[in-house]
């Protein structure tokens, strides 16, 4: 298949400035990895807006393909572990930042990278899920080490992103009382949709008197922003809670004293879904499959095309996207 052609979203640079421009690209140029395979769906993530804006803390040189999801077909596999026809899940590692991903047709990746999918659910499931739900599993995972479903409310930050969504669904399907914190109240019906059993309004907590600790509120904290609001927030998890942090798009500083962790025991767990193991990519996935299955996803995103990518990039990068995009490749019935 080395004559093969497919198309691709590259961003490409030109005096400083980056576009996006859908070109036609051969298997020759992909790299020399053990797997090919036919990308049937990806999905957008924030990182993927970065690397289309030329962000080059996320993709170092251009011109480049973004997409750090891709699900579809094993065409061609140098690896016993996989074999041509079985579908299969690629997230985090280098795709879609300095390796081409899945904004194109086909992509060749290391074996290591891929997960086959679990049965009980088809690939767009999972790109609805994408990276945002790998990592909203990861978190609810770690909270759900250290606060039981009767501790009391967990609060959930950047409630309408990707992650953000996805953790208050999970949240909800595991019983949780889960509070969704937003500065998008107007979309507090999708909120609801999602499980939440209340929306806040970002600024009710950002308005509060800043103090070494404040008032024990949450049981748990998902955080997907980070910056002063969570800094705010940490001293607001009661006695023996937890919180995790994945995200930055509000800061990356994290300033609070030791009191939250001497005095009222909070555990703080770091959430990464990049570098983590295959083996943990899969338990995650193989849980989402299952018991953590998420029934109805259909109102949470949207379904788009090569063409359409660009709008939806400029939508994410400005904060202004709601739900998930699921990049479905055209030749897909």
């Amino acid at each position: 298949m080395s004559d093969s052609k497919f198309r691709a979203l590259r961003v490409l640079e030109k005096g400083g400035y980056f576009h996006t421009e859908i070109q036609e690209q051969s298997l020759d140029d992909l790299p020399d990895n053990d797997v090919l395979v036919k990308v049937k769906y990806s999905s957008l993530n924030f990182k993927d807006a970065l690397s289309a804006h030329g962000h080059k803390g996320v993709t170092r040189q251009f011109p480049h393909t973004p997409g750090i999801d891709a699900a579809g077909v094993v065409v061609e596999s140098r690896s016993p572990e996989l074999k041509p026809g079985q579908e299969v899940i690629v997230t985090g590692y280098d795709l879609g930042m300095n390796t081409p991903g899945g904004f194109g047709e086909y992509i060749r990746v290391p074996v290591e990278w891929c997960v086959v999918k679990p049965p009980n659910h088809d690939l767009h499931y999972f790109m609805t899920l994408g990276t945002a739900g790998l990592t909203a599993g990861l978190s609810v995972d770690r909270l759900s080490q250290t606060v039981a479903a009767d501790d009391g409310e967990v609060l959930v930050t950047g409630s309408t992103g990707g992650v953000g969504c996805l953790a208050v669904a999970l949240l909800a399907r595991l019983g949780y009382d889960t509070v969704a914190l937003t500065s998008k109240v107007d979309h507090s019906d999708l909120l609801a949709k999602l499980g939440a059993r209340r929306v806040l309004d970002r600024s009710h907590l950002e308005e509060m008197p800043e103090k070494a600790l404040m008032k024990e509120t949450w049981a748990g904290v998902v955080d997907t922003v980070g910056g002063a609001l969570f800094s705010k927030i940490l001293k607001t998890v009661k006695h023996s809670g937890a919180a995790t942090t994945c995200g930055m798009v509000a800061g990356t500083e994290l300033t609070t004293s030791i009191f939250p962790f001497i005095l009222r025991g909070v555990t703080l767990y770091g959430i990464d879904s990049v570098e983590i193991s295959r083996e943990r990519k899969r338990h995650i996935w193989e849980k989402l499959d299952s018991d953590w299955a998420l029934p109805d996803l259909k109102f949470l995103a949207q379904d788009v095309v090569l063409e359409e990518l660009p709008g939806v990039i400029e939508k994410i990068y400005c904060g202004k996207m709601l739900g998930r995009a699921v990049l479905r490749h055209i030749d897909q019935e």
